[in-house]
């Protein structure tokens, strides 16, 4: 590993990391890439707008309005499928094209997909390889994995087995689907994948702080990392990786990105949706902030609208809710990356 500042990747988290969060927490700052929310894949040719609705970054040069670039992942089990539904995505203009081997859950599992498949390396091989023939050249095509299903056994062989079939990064997310999301997060195993094959492989499980950013990059020997939820429950955490003496964000710098954010899926979102998704965040913030742990139990139980934004955000938004927060964030200078801060939801 170097000592220049790694590249950080925001993960996808089905349910919660989608485009509405992505916007956020790239504007904030510090991330390099984002990888979007799987798109199921099963026996048929998906239309555009399947892939816009949750991609919807497709419409801006495959990029967040922030600038960062998202790669669109896509998860199944049918090699032809896959690579039929790759090239029409590659033909909107995603910033690559990520294979989801990692998702735990049961009814995917079921169904053959995700993490499933690390039992199969052999059809790991022909999803990579078709899916890399099927697109341009120039269309990155990488894969994220688990360690395997009850056993890391197979983790090289999966990996060697995307590596020698097209792909150009694999992340690694540190843990079997037995161990669900429980600590602790296996780097080690990373560092032995890392060592077997050729490509960039990247980092992934159990980063809260820099701190285990540090140590994860020195356990692996990788020069990058992807991070989903410590970044949810820490919005500042990439720019407190990537500059030391960067403290991330105060509760009082983070209040107006939440005003932001609830203006973005107040204009998004069902209103059926829109509180659940904003204390949904606040939950996780609860890691980080403990205002957002009494915000979360003002809030709990309200779902008008209008009432929470009041609760959450003073006696200023009154006014709020059809007519939206109308907030404008802008981070001080110091508090920057290289990339835009937070502005009114577009």
């Amino acid at each position: 590993m170097t000592s220049a500042a790694p590249m950080i990747l925001l993960a996808p988290m089905e349910g919660l990391l989608d485009f509405t969060l992505r916007d956020i927490l790239t504007r904030v700052g510090g991330v390099d890439r984002c990888v979007s929310e799987f798109i199921r894949v099963s026996g048929t040719l998906l239309p555009d707008r399947a892939f816009i609705r949750i991609v919807p970054e497709l419409l801006n040069g495959g990029r967040t309005p922030a600038g960062v670039p998202v790669r669109a992942q896509l998860m199944g089990s049918d090699a032809v499928c896959l690579a039929e539904n790759a090239a029409r995505l590659a033909a909107l203009g995603p910033h690559g094209i990520d294979l989801n081997f990692g998702c735990p859950a049961k009814i995917v599992n079921r169904h053959g997909g995700g993490a499933a498949l690390l039992d199969e390396p052999e059809t790991i091989a022909r999803i990579v390889g078709a899916v890399r023939r099927a697109v341009p050249a120039q269309v990155p095509v990488s894969a994220k994995m688990r360690l395997g299903v009850n056993c890391d056994s197979r983790a090289i062989e999966c990996a060697q087995a995307m590596a020698d079939n097209g792909a150009d990064e694999i992340v690694v997310h540190a843990r079997t689907k037995a161990h669900g999301y429980r600590p602790p997060a296996y780097w080690e195993r990373i560092a032995d994948i890392r060592k077997a094959v050729a490509v960039r492989v990247v980092a992934n499980g159990e980063v809260w702080t820099p701190h285990d950013a540090l140590r994860c990059l020195e356990v692996t020997g990788c020069d990058s990392l992807m991070i989903g939820r410590g970044m949810v429950s820490d919005p500042g955490l990439a720019l407190a990786i990537r500059h030391p003496r960067h403290e991330g964000l105060a509760w009082a710098q983070m209040l107006p990105v939440l005003q932001v954010f609830w203006e973005l899926i107040r204009v998004k979102l069902d209103a059926r949706s829109r509180a659940g998704r904003l204390k949904q965040w606040l939950n996780y913030l609860r890691r980080r902030y403990p205002e957002a742990g009494e915000a979360y139990a003002r809030v709990r139980t309200i779902n008008d609208p209008v009432l929470l934004c009041r609760e959450l955000f003073g006696a200023g938004s009154s006014a709020v809710g059809d007519a939206g927060c109308g907030v404008l964030c802008d981070l001080p200078a110091s508090q920057r990356s290289d990339q835009p801060a937070i502005a009114t939801a577009g």
